[in-house]
């Protein structure tokens, strides 16, 4: 489609909703005892109630319910007192059952939202719902062969579905709601809230009501979205798309869509079902289930900082831009290396500007690669008063951090064998400086008769001469002085 967004937004304004499946990092299924866990050879990881089988009766994952509940707190959601599990039926080859368990018209939390920034500015994005339910299997098609199997790993793997309010009205938006949400997950450790390995899936509702228009218009599904950048090019696809349908004196007709992202377009799936295809049936073998007060209120004690609360402390106690907190609690990892370095050293923008410049440049992946990161926080304290103490320049602290990643070795221990402290000595910085004046004359003069740029120029000649090593602010100031003289 060439059409840009800015068109379609002229005239229509877009009315989106997601619907994210989270798979729980619980170390067995929701309703099986069969192990949980991700990459193992098709159809090892199952039960006999995961395949179906007779008489296998459900039983109700502890541990899942505790990371549901947690996670619903933690989205200000309205923790129910009691919810009913249901039979969700439809016929697919992954679902020997051939109905999914699930909780229907009875969920475990109601209501609740998603609060991040964007472009400075702080959004909420409500929700509708959270409910729990149990995922299928997966086929798999080899079209080379023609054949297609199935896989029932990933059958009765705990899933929480959280539903968001239709109040999404931009790509952008869309996007920034779903990384909220999922680093929400990954600071209660509940969700691994990897897309493209499938364990934090996200399908799109998407519409256009014209300018001042109350009613919603047709939404359609939009399926398959396996990464953020899918989804920021999925629903602009789709929003153009229906565009083009309504202009051209169409109907938009509701239905799911699934994305094709070696296109870039989405191709039609099938007609959008409404609950009363799925039969719904309350589930028989499984008691409601009941959530106390005492309960409710002990999860809640346990909850860990929220990153949104992080971020706004940041802005607060260390005196960051929204867009420095943002980067900061990127993870939790991040944020309590970050929280470390400058609590220890007092300097806010000094650690913050350091990480940020030179650790961030060496990390490919925030939440894993701290675990194992060297330097680690207290090494990087030890860099940073080096800096504090004038021992080192900025420039010399940025050497030695280099040393440091490929010797392990403490920042002291570097700075000792390598002779890289920082010159202060008033008598070294002065002969620094008695060469250069005597070296340029023509500059000197040139200077003298106001060119007061050339300041920089004997400056420069004057680090060079120093290697690099001087005190930049006792430097200048001698510098100052002697050129006045």
């Amino acid at each position: 489609m060439s059409m840009s967004l800015e068109t379609v937004l002229k005239t229509y304004e877009p009315v989106m909703g997601l619907e994210v499946h989270a798979q729980l990092k619980t170390k067995t299924k929701i309703m099986s005892g069969a192990t949980n866990i991700f990459g193992e050879a098709p159809n090892t990881a199952v039960s006999t109630i995961d395949t179906g089988m007779p008489g296998a009766l459900p039983v109700l994952n502890r541990e899942a319910v505790t990371m549901a509940v947690k996670t619903a707190l933690a989205l200000e959601c309205e923790i129910q007192p009691v919810s009913v599990f249901s039979r969700k039926h439809y016929f697919y080859p992954d679902l020997p059952k051939g109905y999914q368990i699930s909780q229907y018209d009875r969920p475990y939390a109601l209501n609740g939202g998603v609060t991040f920034y964007l472009n400075g500015e702080k959004r909420r994005i409500g929700l509708i719902r959270i409910h729990m339910e149990e995922d299928a299997g997966k086929n798999l098609h080899f079209d080379d062969r023609g054949i297609s199997l199935v896989d029932l790993n990933r059958s009765s793997v705990p899933l929480i579905e959280i539903v968001s309010q239709p109040d999404l009205r931009s790509p952008d938006e869309a996007v920034a709601y779903l990384k909220a949400l999922r680093l929400v997950l990954r600071y209660l450790d509940v969700c691994e809230g990897n897309l493209e390995e499938g364990n934090f899936r996200c399908d799109a509702n998407v519409s256009l009501r014209r300018h001042g228009a109350s009613k919603f218009g047709t939404r359609v599904e939009l399926k398959n979205i396996n990464s953020f950048r899918n989804l920021e090019r999925a629903v602009t696809f789709e929003m153009i798309r229906q565009y083009q349908v309504l202009e051209s004196g169409g109907s938009v007709v509701q239905e799911t869509r699934l994305w094709d992202a070696s296109q870039n377009q989405s191709h039609s799936m099938r007609s959008k079902e409404e609950a009363a295809d799925y039969r719904y049936m309350p589930e028989p073998d499984l008691l409601p289930l009941q959530l106390s007060n005492q309960t409710v209120s002990k999860m809640k004690a346990d909850l860990p900082e929220r990153p949104i609360e992080k971020m706004e402390r940041f802005i607060k106690d260390y005196h960051r831009t929204p867009y420095d907190a943002e980067v900061l609690t990127a993870s939790k990892a991040l944020a309590d290396y970050y929280e470390d370095v400058a609590k220890a050293t007092g300097d806010d923008q000094l650690s913050s500007t350091f990480i940020q410049t030179n650790v961030l440049a060496k990390i490919a992946n925030v939440e894993t690669d701290f675990a194992t990161f060297y330097p680690d926080s207290k090494a990087l304290i030890d860099l940073l008063k080096l800096i504090q103490g004038g021992t080192l320049s900025l420039n010399l602290a940025k050497e030695v951090f280099e040393h440091m990643l490929e010797s392990k070795q403490s920042a002291e221990k570097i700075v000792s064998e390598k002779g890289l402290s920082q010159v202060s000595d008033d008598k070294a910085l002065l002969a620094a400086i008695e060469e250069v004046i005597q070296g340029n004359p023509r500059q000197l003069a040139e200077l003298k008769s106001g060119k007061d740029k050339l300041f920089g120029f004997f400056m420069g000649q004057c680090q060079k001469a120093l290697k690099g090593k001087g005190h930049p602010a006792r430097l200048k100031e001698l510098l100052e002085q002697k050129l006045k003289s």
